[in-house]
């Protein structure tokens, strides 16, 4: 039975409470009355614009009424339950035509929008060369609501562009979504000609309500604290095991697929969900992908599990070079990583000769570590040769 539009969060909320999944915590419950009011607003909004449906003389009044509902930005530290309440708002929402994207992949689409909009101009075959206006008009056409994970700005090209961007989306009634490690004032914090920046900010807090997700409680920790987070060996209880950790990492949301973009590639993430990626060792370490590839993928999920981590020897050397790389990124970024292998850490490569041999030492010295306490609690890390 559909639940009704302005309790539909807090429904599923109360679900997972009463499935042991989560516990209750003020913090989140707050974020779910505001995404609850947000969902009501945006059903009377999607009434309102049906009743003055009748053709392109009226699509100004009807970007107007959905440029007056204001999004939300929530903002905290890793496992206080972001990408959780966005699976949630997600699912529940009234609006069909949704995005959820992470940033990082969002504004990868917009430069490569913006490359074909300029090639077109070349040839003739659009005419205006300035590409933000029909970029801006194809995704607004697209996409009414655009939930964002990750809300990040590091790079200068997505900086400068931004402001401009996001003017025309707003104006045009798109309505935001997005979670974040920063509150908006310090995004792009050290970033070059910072100054031009600004304007985006102002506009962004004038467009959503900040919200502050600072529970005291590192949920994602306390899923991982006491659990197997290496799971030796390749039994036929090894993978009921990752099923476990999985689901109850997870809070048994439904997973999905997504794609990264990589310089023009696309890197296949099979299962995603609640800020967690899982992969097979074929997936990662069998596939022609590099050090860039795993930083992409370090950059976009807080905790990764890889399952089925075979005994490598010398006739699998390339394999074993991809897998020294995988745990170096993840290492450095202090990643969370949940492993199902066939041995121990340091039984993991064989072989006599070659570098790889040598540098297997720290991937094992490395994996050891990053399945302590310490680790998972982000504490200090000390450094392997």
């Amino acid at each position: 039975m559909e639940l009704p539009v302005n309790r539909a969060m807090s429904a599923r909320y109360d679900a997972l409470i009463a499935s042991g999944e989560i516990s209750e915590d003020p913090v989140q419950r707050q974020a779910v009355r505001r995404l609850d009011l947000l969902n009501t607003r945006l059903a009377e909004t999607r009434l309102a614009s049906k009743k003055s449906s009748l053709g392109w003389l009226f699509a100004n009044k009807k970007n107007q009424l959905w440029a007056a509902v204001q999004g939300l930005y929530m903002w905290g530290g890793v496992g206080r339950g972001k990408t959780m309440l966005m699976d949630l708002f997600y699912e529940v929402t009234v609006i069909r035509r949704k995005r959820r994207v992470h940033f990082h992949e969002f504004m990868s689409d917009v430069h490569e929008r913006i490359h074909a909009h300029r090639q077109a101009h070349k040839l003739g075959q659009v005419k205006g060369d300035d590409p933000i206006p029909p970029v801006a008009a194809q995704i607004a056409e697209e996409t009414r609501l655009l939930l964002f994970d990750e809300f990040t700005v590091t790079d200068i090209a997505d900086a400068m562009i931004l402001g401009r961007l996001f003017a025309q989306l707003f104006e045009k009634g798109v309505i935001i979504v997005a979670t974040s490690n920063v509150e908006p004032p310090r995004l792009y914090s050290e970033g070059l000609n910072r100054q031009l920046f600004l304007p985006f900010i102002d506009m962004l807090v004038s467009r959503v309500e900040v919200l502050h997700l600072n529970s005291p409680t590192d949920y994602r920790l306390e899923k991982l604290a006491g659990a197997p987070v290496y799971v030796t060996p390749l039994d036929n209880g090894a993978d009921a095991q990752m099923d476990t950790i999985w689901t109850k990492l997870t809070h048994g949301m439904k997973p999905h697929s997504e794609e990264l973009e990589m310089k023009g590639r696309k890197i296949p993430v099979p299962c995603v969900a609640a800020g967690a990626a899982r992969f097979t060792f074929e997936e990662l370490c069998m596939q022609p992908l590099g050090a860039a590839d795993y930083l992409r993928i370090a950059h976009a999920f807080s905790t990764v599990f890889v399952d089925r981590v075979p005994v490598m020897t010398k006739a699998r050397r390339n394999e074993a070079k991809r897998f020294i790389m995988l745990i170096d990124t993840l290492y450095d970024n202090g990643i969370k990583l949940v492993v199902s292998a066939e041995a121990e850490p340091q039984e993991l490569y064989s072989a006599d000769s070659g570098t790889e041999a040598f540098e297997f030492d720290r991937t094992a010295s490395r994996l050891i570590e990053m399945r302590s306490e310490a680790y998972l609690a982000g504490e200090n890390r000390s450094t392997h040769a």
